[in-house]
């Protein structure tokens, strides 16, 4: 009888184990793959809303932009830049650390080029060389409509020049063939080099991070008409954006992440953490009526802020997400992101 027990024992510790959970190198597989596809959906979904904004673009013979004979087509480039733009501020966070030199070329603002410029000003705003990709576009797209905040701070600007429509049937055709055609080129040669084995997921994580510590930045420029989308007055809607971009990334890190513990911490209790503070954020920006940040009270100020000027709903606005955003708060977004990049094993977060 003990010799049956016995091996009905070793039977029992010999038998099928339950099976492993995926390891952390299978899990940083499927984690590249998924991101991969989801973001180049969007890239996808960026190119054809630039190749849109090309067709739309008018080109008659002897004219260059005028009303109302191209108040249809302008209006539908505006469409289509929206769309782009919206296609990027969901990729936004992700992209930037890992292509910085194409993000730039896509995203950076009108001062930036200036300042790479040396003072020397961009001459032709339509050649695509220069002052390039979606502020850019944007830039012509809105230039009857930019606000006087806008210009006067532009104005001071070394190497500014004023923004205009084409005059000419050369600079109409310009707009399209050069200008908007750099941006489709750009844009293709992200969609080109996004692969899975280009993805460094420490990077685009810590992206993610950057980016939700940039809301804060983003909401304040707009005390300075330096703001993000400020030709068309739609950075309200590129923080939304942002956040809906930033939540569907952080997602694919999510199953992971809560597989993971280290002393008292588990990925489970930052993750809700995490998602708390998403959704801070997102009611933050509900508040917020359309697409435009509430305008910044006079003599505002990121560093001394007046409690006056805090009870205003730009004020309203910044404070939330700056408690949100603030790396130095524990339980804030930003600090349990850097919490959670540890859990997953990347340096430096």
């Amino acid at each position: 009888m003990r010799h049956v027990l016995l091996l009905a024992l070793l039977a029992a510790a010999c038998g099928p184990k339950a099976p492993m959970g995926p390891t952390d190198a299978e899990q940083r597989e499927k984690i590249a793959s998924s991101m991969h596809a989801a973001l180049l959906e969007e890239i996808r979904a960026l190119k054809t809303a630039a190749q849109d904004l090309k067709g739309h673009a008018p080109v008659r013979a002897g004219y260059g932009w005028e009303l109302p004979a191209d108040a249809d087509a302008i209006a539908a480039m505006k469409a289509d830049w929206a769309r782009a733009r919206t296609a990027y501020e969901h990729i936004e966070g992700a992209i930037a650390p890992l292509f910085p030199e194409l993000d730039a070329a896509l995203d950076e603002r009108y001062d930036g080029f200036l300042e790479g410029l040396n003072g020397m000003g961009d001459p032709d705003a339509f050649d695509g060389e220069g002052v390039i990709g979606m502020h850019a576009v944007e830039r012509i797209l809105w230039s009857d409509s930019i606000p006087p905040g806008v210009t006067r701070v532009e104005s001071t600007l070394p190497g500014y020049r004023p923004a205009a429509w084409p005059q000419t049937e050369a600079e109409a055709r310009d707009f399209k063939e050069k200008l908007v055609t750099q941006l489709i080129a750009d844009v293709q040669k992200l969609e080109t080099q996004w692969s899975p084995t280009q993805i460094d997921l420490a990077g685009a994580f810590q992206g993610l991070k950057d980016l939700m510590v940039e809301q804060r930045e983003k909401v304040n420029n707009a005390s300075n008409d330096l703001e993000e989308s400020r030709y068309s007055q739609a950075t309200m809607r590129d923080l939304r954006d942002n956040l809906d971009g930033t939540r569907t990334i952080y997602a694919i890190f999510q199953p992971w992440l809560k597989t993971k513990t280290i002393g008292d911490r588990t990925g489970t209790d930052i993750d809700a953490r995490i998602t708390a503070g998403f959704a801070t954020i997102e009611a933050a920006y509900a508040e917020v009526l359309g697409d435009a940040i509430p305008a910044p009270p006079a003599m505002w100020s990121a560093e001394m802020p007046k409690a006056e000027h805090l009870d205003t709903p730009f004020g309203r606005l910044y404070t939330k997400v700056r408690e949100a955003t603030d790396a130095s708060t524990p339980g804030s977004v930003v600090a349990e992101m850097g919490e959670a990049g540890v859990l997953m094993g990347f340096p430096g977060l």
